[in-house]
């Protein structure tokens, strides 16, 4: 019962997204609006502070910074 629920979902989609004129440019801007979010803004601006770092040294910033957070 709930493999031929699923099938149907899938189905419905799959025929959904064929019939799509404007739906495919859409989904096209849409995947590059998340790749330059989460990949291109990430290399800018969130520097990997603990690249290279020992676990233990690793651990010691992370606490050190959540301390100095909490008594701000």
């Amino acid at each position: 019962m709930i493999k031929k629920n699923l099938i149907r979902v899938f189905y419905f989609y799959r025929d959904g997204f064929r019939e799509m004129t404007w739906g495919r440019v859409l989904w096209a801007i849409i995947l590059i609006k998340l790749f330059v979010m989460f990949f291109v803004l990430k290399l800018f601006f969130f520097p990997s502070f603990l690249k290279g770092k020992t676990e233990a040294e690793k651990q010691d910033y992370v606490g050190l910074e959540l301390t100095n957070r909490m008594a701000e």
